[in-house]
């Protein structure tokens, strides 16, 4: 019985390092494929035929580096946009970094709302919702408060890859790490087998106001979790086609200790899972230095086992410094290349934490989630009667 089941876990677990290797491939693939459709359609667009723009940026609190974030965005090579920022608070001590940003940059369109309704459990689209009637264009395009941009950031613009820049902790390094080798093959893979996106990050998303308003404006999602894949998701099943740019912004991470680290990859996992189930449940077929370590030990160290792991290896390194060296432009990757294989012995541990539970910590606060919806911990309610005197844009 022993060995039976020795030869068990020996077949599941070799079976999972071929799977591995063929999402490996397919990352690759997904990878080639960005990069040459954008080597294709890298004509720019003549600045006197771009339409105006409004940027929403929410925010909370004092983010890592915000000041050269907000900056950034006064320096775009753009004809015309509106800069829009938004708190939930009226103390909120971002407020204070406006006001700087509006005396440096007075020729900019910068705007503050103060957005104290509450409108849902998701704090950030609440918030975005009371911002909306202030933006004058039809064209939006949304991004998180610690988004870093280039000064070509609005062109072409729809939705687009991140790399994250990492605080001097170990947490922070995983997490960087993570963005660089994990996160964008997963989405370029996911673009390649779906033939397109489906879905938008929430680094950055740009779309219609009309096409907002269609899918019933930022109101009709903010009890979801997972908003960024919620509004993509609901624009393309209008028949819209979700395109990811070529340009990469940056976001800057916190200084996270390792529980934070693990807090914060555990709601991501969980945030998947709520919008995504079917493509969660397949992530455990990713995980190819854990399988391909299995398979050595329940094997006893036989010679074809080590020369699977020397090839899964070859192939998660491979996959991983293609994602960050060539579509991301990462080059710090390679310095915290020596956490890969902590990072790849966490995840599977994550990946089973996130299957099975529903509660999230975000932003300091305790949330339930359920069908990808959130629930305060608290068993408060989100406020509904506030959603029919929001003004409409």
């Amino acid at each position: 019985m022993h060995l039976t089941l020795r030869s068990l876990i020996e077949t599941v677990a070799a079976f999972g390092t071929l799977a591995s290797l063929g999402f490996y491939l397919l990352s690759g693939c997904g990878i080639v494929s960005f990069l040459r459709h954008h080597r294709r359609a890298s004509g720019l667009i003549p600045q006197a035929q771009l339409p105006p723009v409004s940027i929403l940026k929410p925010l909370k609190g004092i983010d890592p580096q915000i000041w050269e974030a907000f900056c950034s965005h006064c320096e775009l090579d753009y004809p015309e946009y509106q800069l829009i920022f938004g708190v939930s608070d009226a103390d909120d001590p971002a407020i204070e970094l406006v006001r700087k940003l509006q005396e440096k940059y007075p020729n900019r369109q910068i705007e503050l709302v103060v957005c104290q309704r509450d409108l849902g459990t998701n704090r950030k689209l609440s918030t975005l919702a009371q911002m909306l009637p202030t933006a004058r264009h039809e064209i939006l395009l949304v991004n998180d408060s610690d988004i870093r941009v280039a000064s070509d950031y609005s062109v072409g613009m729809v939705s687009c890859l991140y790399r994250g820049t990492a605080s001097s902790t170990i947490g922070s390094r995983l997490e960087a790490l993570g963005i660089s080798t994990d996160f964008v093959p997963g989405v370029l893979s996911a673009r390649l087998i779906e033939g397109g996106l489906h879905f938008e990050l929430g680094s950055t998303l740009a779309f219609r106001k009309s096409d907002l308003r269609a899918i019933g404006g930022f109101e009709a999602m903010v009890d979801y979790l997972a908003d960024d894949y919620e509004i993509g998701r609901r624009i393309a099943a209008l028949g819209k086609r979700v395109e990811l740019s070529d340009v990469v912004v940056e976001t800057f991470l916190p200084a996270y200790s390792i529980r934070q680290f693990f807090d914060h990859q555990l709601r991501w996992a969980r945030s998947v899972r709520g919008a995504r189930s079917w493509g969660y449940e397949g992530l455990v077929l990713t995980f190819g230095l854990p399988w391909a370590l299995i398979t050595v030990l329940a094997a006893r160290g036989a010679a074809w086992t080590w020369v699977l792991l020397a090839i899964a290896v070859a192939a998660r390194l491979a996959v991983g410094l293609a994602s960050a060296l060539t579509v991301l432009g990462d080059a710090r990757a390679l310095r915290d290349l020596f956490l890969l294989p902590v990072r790849d012995l966490i995840a599977p541990f994550v990946w089973a934490l996130g299957l099975v539970g529903n509660r999230i910590v975000w932003r300091g606060d305790v949330f339930y989630l359920r069908n990808g919806r959130l629930k305060r911990a608290s068993g408060e309610a989100p406020v509904r009667h506030e959603l029919s005197r929001l003004p409409r844009p």
